[in-house]
């Protein structure tokens, strides 16, 4: 799929000061974000499919990258985790919000590809120091460093939506808290979604 541009990339790459993606916007327009989404809208700044990657991008260019439920519909989940990496500058930020495996309305959506957990993204990072088990760090060459990360309980029921909210803030206050509902608790009290900070890790030139 061939990116259709509705800004001008080159002269705000060159001019803005602070260079900020919204990956799969939906259908609200973000100030001072860059949309880009493969959904062709008349608020989306870059209409590519993410399946491809950033490649229109050059390395270390951009500021942040925000995405909300979009990770979970990648096929080439791996790939695109490099592009993020890759346009990201070295202090720059990505931050992401996915379903938890445990979240029962995730298996409604069809066009979903994949679970996320605690671990998840602990995967591509080689300073593993918030949680008790540690995983393989050696399946990609490029890695992040997890700067915050926490579990989302919320519900479309007012009621249970207040409940859950509190139980989200004792279990976030701890990473033993959150690995011992992961491993325990997570299919008898559902979590919705996971909320992560990343940073790339980069060798300064």
């Amino acid at each position: 799929m061939k990116p259709v541009f509705r800004i001008d990339l080159k002269d705000i790459l060159q001019n803005s000061p602070k260079i900020i993606l919204e990956l799969g916007s939906g259908r609200k327009k973000k100030p001072g974000r860059i949309l880009i989404d493969r959904v062709d809208m008349p608020h989306i700044d870059i209409v590519a499919d993410l399946e491809e990657g950033l490649l229109f991008l050059p390395d270390n260019c951009v500021d942040e990258i925000h995405s909300k439920s979009v990770l979970e519909h990648i096929d080439n989940f791996a790939f695109l985790m490099r592009e993020i990496w890759r346009v990201l500058k070295p202090s720059g930020k990505k931050y992401l919000y996915v379903p938890h495996f445990s979240n029962p309305y995730y298996y409604s959506d069809y066009t979903h590809k994949r679970f996320f957990g605690l671990y998840t993204f602990e995967y591509f990072s080689k300073q593993q120091t918030r949680f008790k088990r540690k995983v393989p760090s050696f399946y990609n060459d490029y890695h992040f460093i997890t700067l915050d990360i926490s579990l989302v309980f919320t519900s479309p029921w007012k009621p249970r939506k207040i409940l859950k909210r509190l139980f989200q803030k004792i279990i976030n206050m701890h990473g033993w808290l959150m690995e011992f509902y992961e491993e325990n608790l997570c299919y008898i009290f559902p979590c919705y979604a996971l909320k992560v900070t990343l940073q790339p890790v980069k060798k300064q030139k």
